[in-house]
């Protein structure tokens, strides 16, 4: 077969979401692989042309690696689903995003119309290839807008045939479309998208050629007898790739600078804590916790993993593998704190020797759990400071299975969310939310100027009545301090 976008398959079976690259730019990483169906109607050749439906918006190009069935199989395991496919080709996974709030997750509307699953030109033979050496790039205009290989896949192609044989017979011909890269975005009227699949190391350097779609104007309106193209700012910026692209204004980001770090770590916690109870937030400590380097600072961004009570089934479907703890400790970056829910269960490990140096080695802060650390006296010798309720032996799925991140969470009696400043000393850990950060930092800079002042006059024999909190009369003198130290 030289052009599979001349015959129809039995079954069309995509994947969500299978490179890191776009799950980095999604800003989630699946545990475990998920999948849609795409009609065989929806297959087109190349060199031909789609229409983007009237009154829609947003139609996104996805270039991807098709995989063709060799053979019909059935419960294949994992190492052998190579072995059942027979070709693999290019393959452009287009959708309407204006129509996925009428699809409900199904993607039929959205992914199923006529051309939207345009294949080839030609298939490179399964068995000429390694499969974790294919690339796949993507041209808009000329462009090139996508350029991965199948090493930054996150669930491999024998995978993908073993995990649907397990329901299913998948039959000879039947196509697998195997996720797309970073990336994606959306094409309009007049656009034209290429795709192409190789394997610049294979003998021969084996290639699809280029699979060429161009976009034309639909003109033949929706009806009123169903849901109709409906899009807001959310589907603009998933289609489009980020805010800038879609042409929606950029949220500001709150930046941890090095100028903020040193000002925040220029006052104790104690004096941020009576800041910020001042302001009305008194439950923000993360309480009964003790630290591996007690005379290090620790200031960071929250990220956050939460553990749930161990169950066995659900330790089988989520504690193996990538699971949520591996992802979320991938995932740290300079300056961020991994902060743990272990629901205070001190009766196992939540983090040992190799995940605590992965953290340091990525650049984070620091790591925060209510729960135990293994491999306790090697954490501890690590620059990064570690706080934990103590050191325990037990592996993680005595008591916990990792569940999810990034998220709100409950650690040491108070709740912490991503991106909320964590500060820790001698006196303990604070959560201190981002918009209050600047503000508390500058007003404890004041109130430890005003208390070196207290303590200086305290030495001096003077009694604290008056003077702490300091009256008018000791604010003028205050004052006069302040200026003979200018």
């Amino acid at each position: 077969m030289t052009d599979p976008g001349t015959s129809r398959p039995g079954k069309i079976i995509a994947v969500h979401l299978n490179y890191r690259s776009r799950a980095d730019q999604r800003g989630r990483v699946p545990a475990t692989p998920s999948y849609f169906f795409k009609p065989s109607s929806s297959i087109t050749r190349s060199g031909g042309s789609l229409e983007r439906p009237s009154g829609a918006e947003l139609l996104a190009f996805e270039g991807e690696i098709a995989l063709i069935l060799g053979r019909t199989v059935r419960r294949v395991a994992p190492e052998d689903g190579w072995a059942a496919v027979g070709a693999v080709t290019a393959a452009n996974d287009f959708g309407i995003y204006d129509l996925r709030t009428a699809d409900k997750g199904s993607n039929v509307r959205s992914k199923g119309g006529d051309g939207f699953t345009p294949l080839g030109p030609a298939v490179i033979p399964a068995e000429s290839v390694d499969p974790a050496a294919l690339r796949v790039r993507t041209w808009l205009n000329g462009t090139l807008v996508q350029d991965d290989t199948t090493a930054g896949l996150l669930f491999p192609f024998g995978q993908l045939v073993a995990d649907l044989s397990q329901l299913m017979t998948l039959e000879e011909g039947d196509v697998i479309l195997t996720g797309t890269p970073a990336g994606s975005s959306v094409a309009q009227p007049g656009d034209t998208v290429e795709v192409e699949v190789d394997c610049p190391t294979a003998a021969g350097s084996p290639t699809t050629g280029r699979l060429v779609t161009t976009i034309t104007e639909g003109t033949v309106p929706f009806g009123d007898f169903g849901n109709k193209p409906s899009v807001d700012d959310t589907q603009r910026e998933e289609a489009w790739g980020n805010r800038d692209l879609a042409g929606l204004p950029i949220e500001p980001v709150f930046e941890l600078t090095d100028e903020l770090k040193e000002r925040i770590n220029s006052v104790g916690t104690a004096t941020l804590s009576s800041q910020l109870r001042k302001r009305g937030l008194n439950n923000v400590s993360i309480d009964g916790l003790r630290s591996t380097r007690p005379t290090a600072r620790l200031v960071g961004r929250a990220r956050t993993l939460r553990y749930i009570p161990n169950r066995e089934d659900l330790f089988a479907s989520h504690g193996g593998g990538y699971n949520a703890q591996k992802r979320a400790f991938d995932a740290l970056g300079p300056d961020d704190v991994l902060v743990m829910e272990a629901r205070g269960e001190r009766g196992t490990g939540t983090v040992g020797d190799i995940l605590a140096l992965r953290a340091q080695v990525r650049g984070a802060a620091g790591i925060v759990t209510d729960g135990g650390v293994r491999d306790y006296d090697v954490v501890a010798a690590l620059d990064m400071p570690t706080y934990s309720a103590g050191a325990h032996p037990a592996v993680l799925g005595r008591r916990h299975v990792p569940w999810d991140a990034d998220i709100t969470i409950a650690c040491g009696g108070t709740s912490v969310q991503p991106g909320d400043i964590i500060v820790g000393d001698a006196d303990g850990l604070l959560v201190i939310p981002p918009s209050l950060i600047e503000e508390v930092v500058n007003d404890a800079i004041v109130q430890e100027q005003e208390e070196i002042f207290i303590a200086e006059q305290v030495a001096q024999g003077e009694g604290v009545d008056g003077l702490y909190p300091m009256n008018a009369e000791w604010k003028s003198r205050y004052a006069t301090w302040k200026e003979s130290l200018a």
